[in-house]
């Protein structure tokens, strides 16, 4: 593994890659750290030391909420403004028409993406800032409030446009990269918090062995789902071209278990936390109920995050992956499935088999992005917050990342960076 990140770096374009997006993200913190002018930034670290929602929130901003810094949206604008247009596509066939006319189409649906992106940034900057402003962390004017609004929005369309420069110039896809920089910036801070709380007789060293446990089990499953496919056999029919024979032989298609990957974990929690956050900027009896229903930990947040799960898993999967497609090609080069006709009963076998293994892979997304957040309050270890719905992420987008290097070497006829050995002994690249 070590020679193969040392190859990853004697390629000029691949090296060049990776630098950029390591630059980006570290942009990306420095920008965390600028605060917004006219916010008490003590004021706001003691309304984050209670706990809630709020810390929910400031793990995937890296601390940038807590802060209030100029990127304290972060990438939720842009996340709620794809979910939204994603689902318009499927709705409106002209929207559908235009995203399979080919790059034009895909161009001005990302176009549209970026405008309602800012006009959530948008919402969102303003309910804030009454938000602050009813619990007197901000005490500006008007003018002071649009200064606020205004940074803050400018800088939720600058996390925007760094995660769209990571994926077209960098390596990985870059809005799951910013994510995966905020979760992981807190890391640190986790294991100091951990050793303090120990340290003052506030957790049990042996309840902190048993976390630790619990996280390593919960990230090998995270691979474990990642990495599993059920592969169908297809056989290739031979044919005569002059005086050469083409064909014969025997290949699979490769079904991810979890085609969808940690999509549907990140649009799962902004769906949630939306109405939660919008209620926390009113009072009344009304607000306090949905604070009630929506919060983190309740019943019916758990019901709900896992059906959003379950049906985000079955809708990302029906946008990436098209049987029907995949059956048109292996009619077209005359491959079959054995058992199966060509054509649409070949299509029909293939999304009754994905339909499967989507439900086996959505329902095993669940209980991972659960299991750890249960048992964090069971043994009430409220800081060491690094399970579930966070590790899935960051399992997910660095193994993303990974394959992507390891494609880029095997183009250049290196060495994957993951391998292993079949039975026979020799090595078999992923």
């Amino acid at each position: 593994m070590i020679d193969s990140f040392r190859d990853a770096f004697r390629l000029p374009d691949l090296k060049r890659r990776i630098l950029f997006s390591l630059g980006v993200l570290l942009v990306f913190r420095l920008g965390a750290h600028v605060p917004t002018p006219g916010i008490d930034a003590q004021a706001m670290a003691q309304l984050f030391d209670q706990g809630g929602v709020l810390g929910f929130l400031d793990i995937f901003a890296g601390g940038a909420l807590r802060r209030f810094s100029i990127f304290a949206l972060g990438v939720a604008p842009y996340i709620n403004a794809s979910i939204v247009m994603q689902l318009l596509v499927v709705i409106f066939p002209t929207l559908e028409k235009m995203q399979k006319e080919g790059e034009d189409g895909r161009k001005k649906i990302v176009q549209w993406t970026r405008l309602a992106a800012v006009f959530f940034a948008l919402v969102q900057a303003v309910g804030m800032t009454f938000w602050l402003r009813s619990l007197g962390i901000f005490s500006g004017l008007l003018f002071d409030g649009i200064i606020v609004v205004s940074t803050v929005t400018a800088g939720s369309i600058a996390v925007m446009w760094l995660g769209e420069e990571i994926s077209d110039h960098g390596i990985g896809n870059g809005i799951s990269l910013l994510i995966f920089a905020g979760i992981v910036a807190r890391v640190p801070e986790a294991i100091v918090q951990s050793w303090n709380m120990i340290r003052l007789g506030e957790m049990n060293v042996l309840l902190l062995l048993l976390a630790l446990i619990l996280m390593v089990a919960v990230i090998a499953g995270c691979i474990v789902l990642q990495e599993g496919q059920r592969r169908l056999p297809v056989q290739y029919a031979k044919r005569v071209v002059g005086n050469k024979i083409y064909g014969g032989q025997s290949t699979f298609i490769p079904l991810k278990v979890n085609q969808a990957g940690v999509i549907p974990i990140i649009f799962a929690s902004s769906v949630l936390l939306f109405p939660y956050s919008v209620a926390k900027f009113f009072t009344g009896d009304i607000a306090l109920f949905f604070q009630r229903i929506f919060g983190p930990g309740s019943f019916f947040y758990t019901l709900i995050y896992v059906a959003l799960i379950i049906f985000f898993s079955y809708f990302y999967t029906a946008v990436v992956f098209n049987p029907s497609d995949v059956a048109n090609n292996m009619k077209k080069y005359g491959g079959f499935i054995l058992g199966i006709r060509p054509g649409k009963p070949t299509s029909d076998f293939i999304e009754k088999v994905m339909s499967r293994i989507t439900l086996g892979g959505a329902v095993f997304l669940a209980c991972v992005a659960l299991v750890p957040n249960l048992m964090t309050q069971f043994m009430g270890i409220s800081s060491f917050y690094f399970g579930g719905t966070a590790v899935l992420i960051v399992v997910g987008v660095a193994l993303d990342t990974v394959h992507q290097i390891e494609g880029q070497l095997l183009m250049r006829h290196y060495e994957g960076i993951l391998k292993r050995k079949d039975k026979a002994g020799g090595l078999l690249r992923f």
